[in-house]
């Protein structure tokens, strides 16, 4: 059996993404993958065991990926405010320094597929902790998790993707919306 090579992991990866966005996932086959990323399709099977596992993969690292960002960017002293406006300068940024990252991830987040993956996903666990804990406190107001998650990062998704402005408007953009996400959920 081959080993395993991480640039190869990398380049198929690479492809997977760019291959998706611009051709969907019916339009995205192994051969093709294969050679936008310079490699045999035979290799490609070497990483994984076909096109819907891989996407799973892939789907599921690139999506703990993100959280992964936003929770390193937590401190435990940070007060509500703070919290906020990191976690939602945190998404902006990473929405801006990975956009074709983002956009996959994005693409496939409401896939049922990969929906019943949820619980599985560590990044996502973490985050209803932290909120869980902040409500707790009195810090965040008492709201279900799923509207306190859909309040600090649907509209950032909105703002950093838009194509229409530049990024200053963006950012003051950002800035208002932090003000909007603060006083609509903390206590």
């Amino acid at each position: 059996m081959r080993r395993k090579d991480d640039e190869k992991e990398k380049k198929i990866k690479e492809a997977v993404i760019k291959l998706i966005l611009e051709q969907g996932f019916h339009g995205t086959s192994i051969s093709k993958i294969a050679k936008e990323a310079g490699i045999s399709p035979a290799t490609v099977y070497i990483y994984y065991e076909n096109k819907e596992v891989m996407l799973q993969d892939i789907y599921l690292e690139y999506s703990e990926e993100i959280f992964d960002y936003l929770l390193s960017k937590l401190d435990n002293d940070m007060d509500g405010r703070q919290l906020i406006e990191i976690l939602v300068t945190g998404y902006y940024t990473y929405i801006q320094e990975n956009g074709e990252i983002f956009h996959f991830v994005d693409q496939f987040s409401s896939c049922p597929a990969l929906a019943n993956q949820c619980s599985e996903r560590r990044g996502i666990t973490i985050l209803n902790n932290l909120l869980e804990d902040m409500k707790i406190k009195k810090v965040f107001k008492d709201f279900r998790n799923e509207n306190l998650i859909a309040i600090l990062f649907y509209p950032i998704k909105s703002i950093a993707t838009k194509p229409c402005i530049g990024q200053a408007q963006q950012l003051e953009l950002l800035k208002e919306m932090i003000r909007i996400v603060q006083d609509a959920l903390l206590v």
